[in-house]
């Protein structure tokens, strides 16, 4: 499943992103990293001693990422979003900071991708925050009733226009 055929825009990538305090963010989780847009900028503004783990379903994807993101602080999983908690806990990585996600929710079955929310949030650090953009809105009822704040704002300058929320647990 993709989220669409064209890259993200670096305006979408920067309002994404933006919710990010790099100072502490020691583990970012990305799923749905397709070519990578948004990795590299992770990437490049990741502290030295960070960790990004990356989920990706699509094997073409998985070898482009391994192949052009040779960053020791990266790891590529070629597994589901849904496995999250186990993959986290094996390494010893304990929570995450930050979740970004682009992966078209609209597009799986719905016990999918409430499972992904639910082990989303399980691993949220506190004042940690997941970002998702999606390209429907229809997304923040789900988030809504996982998460206990949410907050949504709209870049036009992609193809497609997208919404972006960023979702935190309270306390």
């Amino acid at each position: 499943m993709l989220g669409s055929v064209i890259p993200s825009s670096r305006f979408l990538v920067r309002r994404t992103l933006e919710p990010i305090d790099w100072s502490r963010a020691d583990v970012i989780v990305e799923y749905g990293p397709g070519l990578g847009t948004c990795t590299a900028e992770i990437l490049r503004r990741m502290r030295p001693n960070a960790r990004l783990v990356v989920f990706e379903t699509h094997p073409d994807f998985v070898r482009h990422l391994t192949e052009t993101y040779r960053d020791p602080r990266l790891e590529v999983i070629h597994d589901s979003a849904e496995e999250v908690e186990s993959v986290l806990k094996d390494r010893g990585l304990g929570g995450a900071d930050y979740v970004l996600s682009g992966i078209p929710f609209s597009l799986m079955p719905g016990e999918v991708r409430d499972r992904i929310l639910e082990r989303t949030r399980s691993v949220l650090n506190t004042g940690g925050a997941m970002l998702v953009y999606q390209f429907s809105p229809r997304i923040g009822t789900h988030l809504k009733r996982v998460f206990d704040d949410v907050d949504w704002s709209f870049e036009p300058l992609n193809v497609l226009p997208a919404t972006v929320f960023c979702c935190q647990v309270a306390g």
